[in-house]
């Protein structure tokens, strides 16, 4: 898990074959402008999910995790204070893994939670879960999804 601001996302360029064409997008689209749903990016390999929600209480919200993708989690306004603990701590699953969505949910309680403000983002690997959207207001934020075996073309 990655938590920082995106005035350094160069630094995570590296990370990933698709990582700079993120941040590429980040930088040359009006995300505020961005319609609510779903924006392809690169066809199935890297998509953008805009949100627009009321935010949910600590106890409402459920860890996840995801194996096929990986999360760039990008507040734009509000404050989303996000759950995280590592996957391989995570021992009370709500239910089998759904292949279909990429996405299972725990029962078990974050490790710590991450206060993360308009301008920043989480990056959340496979080997994380998480527990997004918890607020006492409202939340704008874009979520990324990077496949994790993409290739560049």
């Amino acid at each position: 898990m990655i938590l920082d601001t995106i005035a350094n996302a160069g630094r995570y360029a590296s990370l990933h074959p698709y990582f700079a064409k993120v941040f590429e997008y980040i930088s040359n689209t009006d995300l505020p402008a961005l319609a609510s749903g779903r924006h392809a990016i690169i066809g199935e390999d890297v998509f953008a999910i805009v949100e627009r929600v009321a935010g949910r209480s600590r106890e409402a919200a459920q860890l996840e995790c995801h194996r096929n993708y990986i999360d760039i989690q990008l507040v734009l306004d509000g404050v989303d204070e996000m759950g995280w603990k590592p996957l391989a701590d995570c021992h009370h699953p709500v239910d089998d893994y759904n292949a279909k969505a990429d996405i299972q949910f725990f029962h078990d309680t974050p490790a710590t939670w991450i206060a993360t403000p308009a301008g920043a983002f989480c990056i959340f690997f496979p080997e994380d879960t998480h527990a997004p959207l918890v607020s006492a207001q409202h939340i704008h934020k874009v979520v990324f999804k990077i496949a994790v075996h993409a290739a560049l073309p």
